[in-house]
């Protein structure tokens, strides 16, 4: 049973109020990129750099934090730098700086990740933590949600000026809303006296996490390119450890996982542009989005049910194999209407969830004995790198050769991935 709210983990109310700022900037700088004359490449680019900006925001902030034993200002610089960085994006009139602006924000976006983290098993129980962590991350994916949603409606209502206005004004209302959770964190947040070793338990305990089916291992483990998974990860990931973590099955495992989400990112990358050249609204592009959320988030606590009966390399496989047909088929099928498109996006999302929770399972299942804790580290850095990479291959792809094509090359990249996959998966005997 999951502890009951106390007094110290009120400021969730207001971090999750921060996540909705968020979960709307994301897809709206790629859409406001776009009416300020970005190509698909641009949109591509700027997926690529949040993804790893991400990184080095999480890394220092996190150190920091631990070596310092201070909370409360990191968490304040990422909703009050957010706050600013989004009336800047209000002023500049270029692609290009907003995608410098873009990478300032999910820097200091992606540094309060572990800190929460910290903040949410200070001070409780070691068997609670799970249950702790879970929370987390579910207010920060309703967050994320909600903010989508408040793009739809703000979106929607026609205004003065055109698209352009509708965007920049929905960047001050988030900005307001950033504002607003800073101003929250500021009352509610507890700050404690904590030491370095609690940091090296949270990185054992996401480590183990990552192969659990219940808690915050499920809640975790769909979103493994978090900066909070991805921080972790990287803190007890010792490069030359690296040969001895894995073995020829999981390497081939993690190879091909590495080309799923380069393909996977090929897809994504430029998808902003794609709907906005097939002459979607801005509300429809969210609302698009949107059902892959959805799609993602009504699976994934299904899996653990039927993982068992199913076997976790078979619905690994499935999922990666139906993302060669979607991706391409997106395109050539969906094309425009946005009931077709809104049908792939729910099965992209479906194929998502299945994909985040079984591939640590395999990953750990594969690993050489004693070493699953660096294979799940090392799972963590090549989705994080493929999915950077496919972000820029994606958008530039689009521009030079167009969308069929880019997607057409998502769909084969994922295919060459699930059989380097599915090789590794037979070395090891857990291909049935």
């Amino acid at each position: 049973m999951a502890p009951t709210m106390t007094a110290h983990d009120r400021w969730l109310y207001a971090w999750g109020l921060g996540y909705v700022a968020v979960g709307g900037a994301s897809l709206l700088v790629p859409v406001y990129a776009l009416t300020l004359g970005a190509t698909a490449f641009d949109v591509g680019l700027l997926a690529a750099t949040a993804a790893f900006a991400g990184a080095p925001g999480a890394l220092l902030a996190g150190r920091l934090a631990e070596r310092t034993g201070r909370r409360r200002p990191f968490v304040l610089l990422a909703l009050l730098g957010g706050a600013a960085v989004l009336v800047g994006m209000t002023v500049v009139r270029t692609s290009l700086g907003l995608l410098v602006l873009n990478v300032g924000l999910w820097f200091v976006v992606a540094g309060a990740a572990p800190v929460c983290n910290l903040v949410m098993v200070e001070g409780a129980s070691a068997d609670d933590w799970d249950d702790r962590l879970a929370r987390l991350n579910a207010v920060q994916g309703y967050g994320w949600v909600l903010g989508l949603v408040l793009g739809i409606g703000w979106l929607a209502v026609p205004r003065p000026g055109g698209p352009a206005v509708a965007q920049r004004t929905l960047l001050l209302a988030l900005a307001g809303v950033a504002l607003a959770a800073g101003a929250g964190v500021g009352v509610l947040f507890p700050e404690r006296a904590t030491t370095r070793r609690l940091g090296r338990r949270l990185a054992r305990r996401f480590a183990r996490l990552g192969r659990r089916d219940l808690g915050a291992g499920r809640v975790i483990r769909l979103n493994p390119l978090g900066p909070g998974r991805l921080y972790w990860s990287l803190r007890g990931l010792d490069p030359t450890d690296v040969r001895r973590t894995i073995g020829k099955p999981s390497g081939l495992f993690l190879g091909g996982t590495a080309l799923v989400a380069v393909g996977s990112a090929v897809f994504w990358g430029p998808m902003p542009a794609y709907l906005d050249a097939k002459g979607l609204s801005t509300a429809a592009i969210f609302a698009v989005f949107l059902t892959a959320n959805l799609g993602s988030a009504v699976t994934y606590g299904r899996v653990a049910a039927i993982e068992p009966r199913v076997g976790a390399a078979r619905l690994q496989l499935g999922a990666v194999a139906s993302r060669v047909v979607l991706f391409p088929g997106t395109a050539i099928v969906a094309g425009g209407v946005v009931a077709v498109l809104a049908v792939f996006f729910l099965f992209v999302g479906i194929s998502w969830a299945l994909i985040a929770v079984t591939a640590p399972l395999l990953v750990t299942r594969l690993a050489s004995a004693g070493r699953q804790a660096g294979a799940l580290a090392l799972y963590t850095a090549v989705m994080s790198a493929g999915t950077g990479i496919g972000s820029v291959l994606g958008g530039g792809l689009a521009t030079w050769t167009g969308y069929v094509p880019a997607f057409s090359t998502a769909g084969g990249t994922v295919l060459v991935g699930a059989l380097l996959a599915w090789r590794g998966l037979v070395e090891r005997g857990d291909a049935g």
